[in-house]
């Protein structure tokens, strides 16, 4: 991935809703450095994303309906398992099982066999169900992009150019569309969390990306990411995903 940071997530609070899974709990080893942006100001290179904001090559996410009521989203590549909750961001790598399939990090661990998952951590237990599906988007659907975000009523979208610190915006359901240059005003990859702000003074805005659970609240659909776009007075929330660079 050309604007994916490798080193695994740290453990902010792990899957902490009432009822739910309470209390934090830490990664092994030091926690990652934010990153540092590369370009990023306005008309210059595209910046470096948090990882969390990417699938890291895995064809699908899955939306999980859990118990107590949290909903989770997963990915599953060859040798780990990324997890996202309404919290924050997670790697989790294979461990020995003896059905179904296993995977942990640190204190955290997901089981899950078919359709039905469990997921623990010192603090609780969450019984899942797997609700639905939605392929990833690749830069075979979304070419020269690095992020795309979407929402709902009105509907809106946004395309992180993959080169230059450039966006495509598109509001009011296609009526207004705009190309503007951007720049990073806050970039941690250990967070998760990514803030622009408007590269043009007689156009401000600011675009606000979270590495969590996001679910479309129209079709449902699951994405590692939440996104606040505000503009002209106005507040967009929406879902969206990192695209890597085509293999």
């Amino acid at each position: 991935m050309d604007r994916l940071s490798p080193p695994p997530l740290t453990l902010a609070c792990a899957l902490v809703l009432t009822l739910a899974l309470a209390g934090c709990v830490s990664a092994p080893g030091p926690a990652p450095e934010p990153i540092t942006p590369r370009g990023g100001d306005a008309g210059g290179d595209a910046p470096l994303m948090p990882s969390a904001f990417f699938g890291g090559g895995g064809e699908a996410f899955t939306a999980w309906h859990c118990t107590p009521s949290q909903n989770l989203v997963t990915t599953q590549l060859d040798e780990e398992l990324r997890l996202w909750s309404a919290h924050g961001a997670w790697r989790l790598t294979p461990a020995v099982v003896a059905s179904g399939a296993r995977y942990q990090q640190g204190d955290i661990s997901f089981w899950n066999k078919g359709d039905e998952a469990v997921v623990e951590s010192p603090s609780g237990r969450l019984e899942c169900q797997a609700h639905m599906q939605r392929t990833a988007l690749t830069r075979r659907n979304r070419p020269g992009v690095m992020f795309f975000a979407r929402g709902n009523e009105p509907g809106w979208a946004v395309s992180l150019a993959n080169d230059v610190a450039e966006l495509d915006l598109t509001l009011d359901y296609g009526s207004r569309q705009q190309t503007l240059p951007y720049r990073v005003t806050t970039l941690d990859n250990g967070e998760g969390r990514m803030i622009l702000a408007s590269g043009r003074g007689d156009t401000p805005f600011e675009l606000r990306i979270e590495g969590r659970a996001c679910f479309d609240d129209m079709s449902g659909e699951p994405f590692p990411a939440q996104v606040t776009l505000s503009i002209e007075g106005e507040q967009y929330r929406g879902c969206g995903q990192g695209i890597p660079a085509a293999p």
